[in-house]
């Protein structure tokens, strides 16, 4: 239905812009709230079993999340008598703040929901719960940044890192794999919160362009498993070239873009005399790159007899779309630029 198909989108959207330009608890609660009532719809549009739990579970956890985020900031203006979301002073409220964010973003150990409900909607309601899902409760992170206690945000940021990686190694499908993928990127976003928001928002930004390639790319070949990936490659050779090499930049490997925002935190990380956790972030994000390098395969480098028993598909000649294509150009070629980048942030 095209109506409430606009309904979703313009209520996703205004729900994103109350969050963000508010300065009140209340009405970034409310815009958190818009966003969840929105997206629910276009996760159980499919009216498939899967989709219907999906849209259960994000239901659930999300209320949870909200009611901790209405709780926190109550508790804050008990102590200090303050609404406004940068006077958050009392340490029980950041405390609670930061767990109900973590829940809501699907940080470790509150990011069970989040490749489940993945898994459960299509590739571009996944898209969005990947990227724009995350972006008022990010905001929300980075208001507040200043307030928060960096140890619980350092101890979740190298968990999710850790988990993301880990239990990503033997997920069969893409979904699945792209949810893991986004935990261990929060992880990243996590660690440098404190110590520099504009590094995390930076990192976010360019998660977002790769995911969104990614997603895109898989969406217009049709594939959500490794199975039918590995027969992609007879139908659309270039565009799973492209797709191998957004993989790689999501992986975080020089000369790609991904690899910016790792390099940049891992400094930032050291200047801050937190060598260890950099070494800890930097071990873990090789589980993640394992993976990709899995998916990459897959893509484009598996051959017959060694491929699936899947009937190869049609070689098509429709033009890749141009959102695609220049996101995917983005994807792999920021990091020579990245002086002007810094100079921008």
């Amino acid at each position: 239905n095209p109506q409430a198909k606009l309904i979703c989108t313009m209520s996703l959207l205004l729900g994103s812009t109350i969050t963000l330009s508010s300065n009140h608890w209340v009405t970034a609660w409310t815009g958190l709230e818009i966003n969840t009532l929105a997206i629910l719809p276009l996760i159980a549009k499919s009216h498939h079993p899967r989709s219907i739990e999906a849209a259960t579970k994000y239901f659930l956890v999300q209320a949870a999340a909200s009611a901790l985020i209405l709780f926190s900031s109550m508790t804050n203006a008990w102590y200090t008598g303050q609404w406004d979301i940068t006077q958050l002073t009392c340490p029980t409220s950041c405390l609670i703040l930061t767990t109900a964010i973590a829940m809501k973003l699907g940080l470790a150990p509150f990011h069970f929901w989040f490749p489940e409900v993945l898994q459960g909607c299509s590739l571009i309601t996944g898209l969005l719960l990947s990227t724009a899902m995350k972006f008022p409760p990010i905001a929300l992170f980075l208001m507040t940044s200043q307030s928060l206690n960096p140890t619980p945000l350092i101890a979740m940021a190298i968990l999710s890192a850790a988990l993301g990686g880990w239990v990503g190694l033997n997920q069969t499908q893409i979904r699945k794999i792209l949810a893991f993928s986004s935990i261990s990127h929060l992880g990243w976003m996590t660690i440098i919160l404190v110590y520099s928001p504009k590094l995390a928002l930076l990192n976010f930004y360019l998660y977002v362009v790769m995911t969104a390639a990614v997603f895109l790319t898989l969406n217009s070949i049709k594939t959500l498993n490794l199975s039918m990936l590995m027969t992609t490659w007879t139908k659309t050779p270039a565009l799973s070239a492209m797709l191998m090499l957004t993989l790689l930049s999501l992986a975080g490997l020089p000369p790609l873009t991904g690899f910016l925002p790792k390099w940049l935190i891992i400094q930032e990380l050291t200047k801050q005399s937190m060598a260890p956790a950099a070494t800890i972030m930097a071990l873990l994000s090789l589980l993640n790159l394992f993976f990709y390098l899995r998916l990459a395969y897959c893509a484009t480098i598996t051959l017959p007899p060694h491929s699936t028993n899947h009937m190869k598909r049609w070689h098509i000649n429709k033009p890749v779309s141009p959102l695609v294509a220049i996101l995917t150009s983005t994807s792999l070629t920021l990091l020579p630029i990245s002086p002007m980048i810094l100079a921008i942030v």
